[in-house]
């Protein structure tokens, strides 16, 4: 295990005269689907990324540094220090993206100690109020719907097929604005003015790109800097293995080359915004990625991808840089996660962390400053299935040097888990559990004790709903990524799909919109628990259906609209709900 002693040093008086040693500026920046070996710094021979690498060498890097093996479970973790199980979000999708309205974000316990915050770019826990970022403790927001622009949930891009990251219309404050670029450009850019806005006064910026996920889409400068390379060559042959690639994979490797060089120009001009202001020195910058990548291509040598509990899926950069400080850089070799971020700045914006819940996370401050006796093993816990979490299925857990991996029945014995030394076999080829079953036996005791605690979680078992008819928001849309059901509910017309809402009684107009257009002569059923409403459809080839003037009394419910015609029953893409009194 390395470890770099660090130098410590407090800043000059070089603050603007708002800006306080106390209450540092904080930056953190993420992008989607960018594994580990997506920068140059990390050994891709193929890719420069001069801004992340320099952001890298003034950093404490976490060279241990795990996250959720997809998205909206790391991006919840991150927000509130919880296992994303404890907050909600247990997919996704269907319907097990959104987070409880009552957990704490960094934005609010960030806003409380008087920082204006900002979230620019993807969000992915929730699309309706209460969950939306606005409630959340954001003073500000821009973003994209659902888990990515281009996909069923962002109805405002869904149907740009291929140029759904151009010119996008976006949602800010809550409300829809058509932009006009590229959109990592655009977040990066209104990201930049948020700091120059406020860059007397203590802030918290949350730039979190929607790229490299697919769509694969960006500038063709930008892919033309790779048009010719061949991501399957160049690589250090030193022991480590390396997948082969398609030819799809390698035409995929380019684009996310491509958009990954675009991220790193953005980058750079963040950080150069705040050496302009003369915020470098009191600002906390992070910088990390949100799982392994989607395509195979080059992870370092490490095992498998996204949505792998293997490090491929698991193992991302992650760098945390704050000069008013730590003078110089360093490493860190021990075993950190997505879940330390919140109570890590929490400690260092000498904001409270919330004491009626249980945070997972552990503040790195310790680490970061040298003070390693003072930080304990843990266990940290991995899991994904599509859903709900399966029992053994796709489940790992890590304590110090040792990972026990789980792809198996619930009624598996041990010798059927894999367990690795990851300090002696990084690259998790040698299962050695018929070696040290005692190390495993111990390890599933933890794991399931783990387990059973966070599927029982109360915001688990007791899903967080939408509102329907709040002044807050209104009118709203119920989108497909919120949508629950059947298994996989994503662009099908032929499937039962349902939202978990909250009514707020009043008199509603609905618009159901349609995948593709319907037929004329089939009826609109509207179930709301014991209200059910139907309509006769007259028109055919109908997009959009709408049932106006119904009266809800206040109610908490499962909304479930379908449309029945020629022995089908076709779900709605979208559903628009307004309460006109």
């Amino acid at each position: 295990m390395r470890y770099r002693l660090i130098a410590i040093a407090m800043a000059g008086s070089s603050l603007c005269p708002a800006q306080s040693k106390e209450h540092p500026n904080v930056v953190i920046i993420i992008t989607d689907d960018q594994g580990y070996g997506d920068l140059s710094f990390t050994g891709n021979p193929h890719l420069k990324t001069p801004a992340i690498d320099n952001l890298a060498r003034q950093s404490i890097r976490l060279n241990n540094f795990y996250v959720c093996p997809v998205s909206a479970p790391t991006r919840s973790g991150l927000m509130t220090g919880r296992y994303s199980l404890r907050t909600g979000i247990r997919d996704t999708y269907n319907g097990g993206a959104i987070m409880a309205s009552d957990e704490i974000t960094i934005a609010e316990i960030l806003k409380k100690e008087g920082y204006a915050t900002g979230i620019f770019g993807k969000w992915h826990l929730g699309d309706n109020y209460p969950s939306r970022p606005v409630d959340q403790g954001f003073d500000e927001s821009l973003i994209h719907l659902a888990g990515g622009m281009g996909q069923v949930g962002d109805i405002t891009t869904w149907f740009r097929n291929d140029s759904s990251y151009f010119d996008p219309v976006l949602w800010s404050n809550g409300k829809r604005e058509k932009h006009t670029g590229y959109c990592s450009d655009i977040f990066a850019d209104e990201a930049i003015e948020f700091i120059e806005r406020n860059h007397s006064s203590p802030f918290f910026c949350y730039l979190s790109f929607n790229a490299p996920h697919t769509p694969l889409q960006v500038p063709d400068r930008y892919y033309d800097l790779f048009r010719d390379t061949d991501p399957s060559k160049g690589f250090k042959h030193d022991g480590r293995p390396f997948p082969a690639m398609s030819e799809k994979d390698k035409e995929d490797a380019r684009k996310v080359y491509a958009m990954v060089a675009n991220i790193d120009e953005n980058i750079g001009k963040l950080l150069r915004k705040l050496e302009d202001l003369k915020l470098s020195e009191n600002t906390i910058v992070v910088f990390m990625t949100d799982n392994g990548p989607q395509q195979r291509r080059y992870v370092a040598g490490m095992r498998g991808i996204k949505g792998s509990v293997y490090n491929g899926g698991i193992r991302v950069p992650c760098f945390i840089r704050y000069p008013g400080l730590l003078k110089e850089s360093g490493e860190v070799g021990i075993n950190t996660a997505y879940i330390d971020i919140m109570p890590t700045i929490a400690e260092l914006c000498h904001a409270g962390l919330p004491t009626d819940r249980i945070i997972d996370g552990k503040s790195l401050v310790p680490l970061i400053t040298g003070k390693t006796r003072e930080w304990q093993t843990r266990p940290i816990f991995f899991y994904w299935t599509r859903k709900y979490p399966e029992f053994y299925n796709n489940v790992a857990l890590l304590k110090g040097n040792y990972k026990l991996a789980g792809h198996v029945a619930y009624d598996s014995d041990i010798n059927g888990f894999e367990l690795f030394d990851i300090s002696k076999d990084p690259y998790e080829q040698n299962n050695i559990v018929g070696e040290r079953a005692d190390v495993a036996i111990n390890l599933k005791d933890d794991l399931d004790k783990l387990f059973k605690e966070l599927v029982n979680s109360p915001n688990l078992t007791d899903p967080p709903y939408a509102v329907l008819g709040s002044n807050h928001e209104n009118p709203l849309f119920l989108s497909r990524n919120d949508a629950d059901g059947e298994r996989g509910i994503w662009d099908q017309e032929e499937v039962n799909g349902k939202w978990r809402v909250r009514f707020t009684e009043g008199d509603y107009n609905l618009k159901f919109r349609f995948v593709k257009p319907v037929k004329g002569k089939g009826q609109m059923i509207l179930e709301t628990r014991s209200f059910i409403n139907q309509k006769i459809n007259t028109i055919d080839q109908a997009v959009e259906i709408e049932m106006n003037g119904i009266h809800f009394p206040e109610m908490e419910c499962d909304l479930v609209p379908y449309y029945l015609v020629d022995s089908k029953s076709i779900f709605p893409f979208w559903v628009e709900v307004e309460r006109i009194k």
